[in-house]
């Protein structure tokens, strides 16, 4: 019988697979040895691999690129990275390696695009598009990047006040995108998204305080779905009510040359995933460029606020099985060191699955087990109930200690889970490390935080060590 975990996944899934692959019983990532990690930092344990954020940077441009030769698409095509996926600089000196612009959400991101500007890391061919809704420090710092000459800085309007509010601020003429507040999927539990102005709306808005505004350049219409880029009929749908928009526009706005389709593509969060990047791409251009072609207008150029994409598959989570729970006939609970809660919240919070998989033993037995967290909290796990498919493992042996990896977690999780900060039930926040890879394949790792300590904690909470 093949009733090692190995045989299970290999028989489960094709297997190796790009970045995973086996040495003999251990598991490896982009060819980096898992368990060396493990024996020199320890666990809990968080990464970053570096190179992956260049290597899908490069890879959408590529697809863009062979799209728009395919359709002989005669506008150019503009990467930004959407900071709010990981505002961490090791992220953004990785992803400005490759010529690429930038996506703001709020006030202390335009902060950050000042820092990037002197170190050099961005500049002024950069374009910085600002989106969010926008209250005064927003305002205040969007209108002093462009009052300090960074013309590509475009502010894309959420609301009819916000144009105003920038207009009080900012000195001269300045450039403007527009945000369409797409209708939601049916099963959404509202019907139009918050952000942005609606399909029908626009156009009179555009003509009531932008048309004979000398002091204001629309240059930008802005689309996002919330699901994301995904082969539905829903997502065409919103995308040819969006061209519709885009067209009536142009044939009123000359200055307006650029469509922004946001973010949303997809990223690996098993090992079955599967999603036809260079069709969806090669698609989207081609309608595109069909509607634009039969109403007689030039195509837009294309923007894209890609985060997720970026970064989330180069971050991941190693953690030790420390103890397993016999609760009654059916569930074995196997109890990590540290907590699903506050390292992975989306695990939770959205039922977010990750590529997960046992780090070492893989040429032992395997059993069916629930992951419970550190936290006296319910919510703290990761199993079937929340997720597709059940949790197996290598079977629980207390004298062969067992590694676990969740990857593909670098979007979102330090933010939301509150780094450096208070965690549920004060667990403390893991070591996380940075690795790269030099031009002849040489890794190279570096702590970048340490596990946080009882003292830092404490601090937050302002129990400050008192001198007697």
């Amino acid at each position: 019988m093949n009733t090692k975990y190995y045989d299970l996944i290999n028989q489960t899934f094709y297997f190796p697979q790009e970045e995973f692959t086996l040495n003999k019983d251990n598991l490896q990532f982009h060819n980096i040895d898992l368990m060396k990690l493990v024996e020199q930092y320890g666990t809990p344990l968080k990464f970053t691999y570096l190179p992956q954020i260049s290597n899908n940077i490069n890879k959408a441009k590529g697809w863009f690129r062979k799209a728009m030769e395919k359709h002989k698409y005669e506008g150019k095509y503009y990467y930004c990275y959407c900071t709010k996926s990981s505002h961490f600089e090791f992220v953004m000196n990785e992803a400005f390696k490759n010529n690429i612009h930038i996506e703001t959400s709020s006030a202390f991101d335009v902060n950050i695009v000042e820092n990037l500007m002197a170190q050099g890391k961005i500049n002024k061919n950069t374009y910085v598009v600002c989106n969010g809704f926008k209250r005064e420090q927003y305002i205040d710092n969007i209108a002093k990047l462009i009052n300090n000459g960074h013309s590509k800085t475009i502010p894309v309007i959420d609301n009819y006040e916000e144009l105003d509010l920038l207009q009080e601020k900012i000195e001269g003429k300045f450039k403007i995108g527009i945000r369409i507040a797409a209708e939601e999927e049916p099963k959404f539990e509202f019907y139009t998204s918050r952000l942005g102005i609606g399909y029908k709306n626009i156009v009179p808005f555009y003509r009531k305080q932008i048309q004979e505004n000398k002091n204001v350049e629309l240059k930008m219409l802005h689309f996002f779905i919330n699901t994301g880029i995904r082969d539905t009929a829903y997502y065409w749908n919103e995308l040819l009510k969006c061209m519709k928009v885009y067209i009536a526009l142009k044939k009123e706005c000359p200055s307006l040359d650029s469509l922004n389709i946001g973010g949303g593509f997809p990223i690996k969060n098993s090992l079955a995933f599967e999603y036809d990047y260079e069709y969806m791409i090669s698609e989207i251009l081609n309608q595109i460029k069909i509607a634009c072609d039969d109403a007689d207008v030039p195509v837009p150029h294309i923007f894209t606020e890609f985060g997720s994409f970026t970064v989330g598959e180069s971050g991941g989570a190693i953690y030790q099985v420390l103890y397993q729970k016999q609760q009654n006939d059916r569930e074995k609970w196997n109890m990590i060191d540290s907590s699903f809660i506050t390292t992975l919240p989306d695990t939770w919070a959205i039922n977010k699955r990750f590529v997960m998989m046992a780090v070492n033993r893989w040429n032992d037995t395997y059993e069916r087990v629930l992951l419970g967290g550190l936290t006296c909290d319910s919510d703290d796990y990761y199993n079937s109930e929340q997720h597709m498919n059940a949790v197996y493992l290598p079977k629980y042996n207390k004298e062969k200690p067992l590694y676990i990896g969740f990857f593909n977690t670098g979007a979102y999780q330090e933010t939301i889970g509150g780094f450096g900060g208070l965690h549920h039930c004060l667990i403390p926040q893991p070591k996380h490390i940075l690795i790269d890879r030099d031009e002849n394949g040489i890794v190279a790792t570096e702590v970048f935080s340490e596990q946080q300590t009882a003292d830092e904690v404490l601090k937050i909470l302002g129990y400050e060590k008192k001198e007697k």
